[in-house]
């Protein structure tokens, strides 16, 4: 149901002149009991690349997209697939690789190269919102990121709010590698003291996840409404974990980047009460629709490094013939 990663998609096919072609899976004979080993396969003739997002049950969505790229696998050593599709991931329970690299070449523009991010100090935090049930895949796939480009990585969250704890592991060794800093704490003004980039989203705590997941592969509704009433209550307990003017005062010099994946929970425009107040957004709007301007161009990136062993110097090539993209 996204609307910036599914049209950029899209629009990276479009750029490069495929084609898209929606698959719905209730609408196909997977709703009959398909295999993903003959549905990965007959949807991939004529395919150089498939998109999949599977964010809804913790611990199934990553994995499936194994399972999907290893029948691929066997498909073009059979014999059956004339070449092998390249797999993007548009978000998975585990990460959510577009936005996070959209994330990092928004931050790369914006701070004028990589290597100017090291030591920058980026609060990526747990925020309110009056829903529930929101992926863990954005805050892992930045703490998972960010750390490898020697970043000082702050994670917040109130107390249960945890994310899966092998993506902490690896923020932890990233970190370690690249000579930045990953920490933890339960204090969003802790984060926000001295960040050069705030990041205020909202999920769905890690154990919470594990249940919904439990309660949806069981078609348990009663369950599900019963969850979400105690997850929304115990949200309710933090709405002062919202990104306010005040908490940006703290921020270095006061004049941090806010981020988000968006859309974002704003506080007086699409809820009472959310993770950011309507002035810090509406300053900052701008900035979050050039953050989701990058996405296109990191998907298309990914196709054609996936389709291409030396795709740099196809570029290359073709930004010397000086071509200039036709604006109809």
């Amino acid at each position: 149901n996204s609307t910036r990663t599914r049209f950029s998609f899209a629009s990276a096919c479009n750029l490069l002149g495929l084609e898209v072609q929606d698959l719905d899976e209730s609408k196909s004979q997977v709703a009959h009991g398909e295999t993903v080993r003959e549905t990965a396969n007959m949807i991939s003739f004529l395919s150089d690349v498939i998109g999949i997002r599977d964010d809804m049950f913790l611990g199934a969505g990553h994995t499936y997209m194994v399972e999907v790229g290893k029948a691929l696998d066997d498909g073009f050593k059979q014999g059956v697939l004339p070449v092998r599709p390249g797999i993007v991931n548009l978000q998975c329970d585990i990460d959510h690789p577009t936005q996070a690299m959209a994330d990092l070449l928004h931050l790369k523009k914006y701070f004028g190269s990589l290597e100017n991010l090291k030591g920058k100090k980026i609060a990526m935090t747990w925020a309110y919102s009056p829903s529930y049930g929101k992926p863990l895949s954005v805050p892992q796939g930045i703490i998972g990121l960010m750390t490898r480009m020697g970043m000082d990585v702050e994670l917040a969250y109130p107390e249960g709010y945890d994310l899966i704890p092998d993506v902490i592991t690896i923020a932890e060794k990233n970190a370690a590698f690249s000579g930045g800093k990953f920490k933890i704490v339960n204090s969003m003004d802790e984060a926000f003291k001295n960040a050069d980039i705030v990041y205020p989203k909202s999920w769905a705590p890690y154990k919470v996840m594990e249940r919904r997941t439990v309660l949806l592969q069981n078609n348990d509704s009663t369950g599900l409404k019963s969850l979400e009433q105690e997850c929304l209550a115990n949200n309710a307990q933090f709405k002062n974990w919202e990104c306010t003017e005040e908490k940006m005062k703290i921020t270095k010099a006061g004049k941090a980047l806010y981020m988000h994946c968006l859309p974002a929970d704003i506080s007086n425009v699409s809820c009472k009460e959310g993770e950011v107040a309507d002035t810090v957004f509406e300053r900052y709007r701008i900035e979050t629709y050039k953050e989701a301007g990058f996405k296109p161009y990191i998907i298309a990136s990914m196709i054609l490094n996936n389709k291409f062993k030396n795709a740099s110097s196809i570029l290359e090539k073709l930004f010397k013939k000086k071509s200039v993209r036709i604006m109809l």
